[in-house]
């Protein structure tokens, strides 16, 4: 490496790029790219809509080498069958989702179906990827973290309790997708019945406003330097309630948003912009 210019050695320096192409219950998408790979963690909106959101950060959907499932819910896999037949995708999810989710894809080719099962570390070209359990009310729903470089992104939405283990497992993660789905008393008070308030409520739903907030607190290490929020509900949150929240908490504990990491939110129409690792 003597005699190469740092300017030069800049310029190759491998990293993760990542946009969260939209997050909340009418669909989830999140885009992941490193230099030799290009994947969606899932696909839950039509695959005409993807393609525009990925439109929106100068990206095409030819271009995907995969798609990674979290979990059968419609929001999550909707567009899924339609991108790999366009595309001829790869689609990886365990085998339990698996066989909840081919008969609502639609026809695959069998070379596509691929296998990444809970708490497996996966290299995918130059990318790990580990696999992890959460709590839902799917077959066997399990989330992401993105690893190159000694950098790290966790995704980690669509569960009713983050375990003690998965806060241990998953701690100084430079980035964190988390969930904020609710705020409790609008979701007590709301129109919903109250059946679908228990699911959302129980150990088995979504992570409320103040339960994503705490998660952060154990979570946060000396490398993290973002975190969005996503997953909001429509009707028993707003992206104020969600932010106010989520600063409040970190304040209460000497963690200060703009000092000392940034804090941005996520939507269900809109990409992020293309973040950096």
């Amino acid at each position: 490496m003597q005699g190469i210019p740092y300017a030069t050695l800049a310029t190759q320096v491998d990293t993760i790029q990542y946009s969260i192409l939209a997050s909340g219950s009418s669909g989830n998408s999140t885009y992941i790219e490193t230099p030799k790979k290009r994947i969606l963690v899932d696909a839950g909106l039509s695959g005409k809509k993807i393609t525009g959101l990925l439109a929106q950060i100068d990206r095409k959907p030819e271009d995907l080498d995969a798609i990674f499932v979290t979990h059968e819910h419609k929001d999550h896999i909707h567009g899924v069958g339609v991108l790999s037949r366009k595309y001829n995708l790869p689609i990886y999810a365990n085998a339990k989702t698996w066989s909840q989710m081919e008969q609502m894809i639609g026809k695959i080719n069998p070379e596509n179906r691929c296998y990444i099962e809970p708490d497996e570390l996966f290299s995918f070209g130059d990318l790990d990827i580990q696999s992890f359990n959460v709590s839902h009310d799917a077959i066997q729903p399990q989330f992401y973290a993105f690893q190159k470089n000694r950098k790290q992104l966790v995704l980690l939405t669509d569960t009713g309790y983050v375990s003690n283990r998965l806060r241990d497992q998953l701690e100084n993660a430079d980035a964190y997708l988390i969930e904020s789905n609710h705020e409790i008393e609008m979701l007590r008070y709301g129109s919903y019945p109250w059946h679908l308030k228990q699911r959302i409520l129980s150990d088995k739903g979504h992570l409320s406003n103040d339960d994503g907030a705490l998660a952060m607190v154990d979570m946060i290490g000396q490398q993290t330097s973002k975190i969005f929020l996503g997953h909001l509900s429509r009707d028993n949150n707003t992206k104020l309630l969600a932010m106010d929240a989520m600063e409040q908490t970190l304040h209460n504990y000497d963690i200060e948003t703009g000092r000392d990491l940034n804090l941005y939110m996520t939507d269900p129409d809109e990409a992020t912009p293309l973040f950096k690792l």
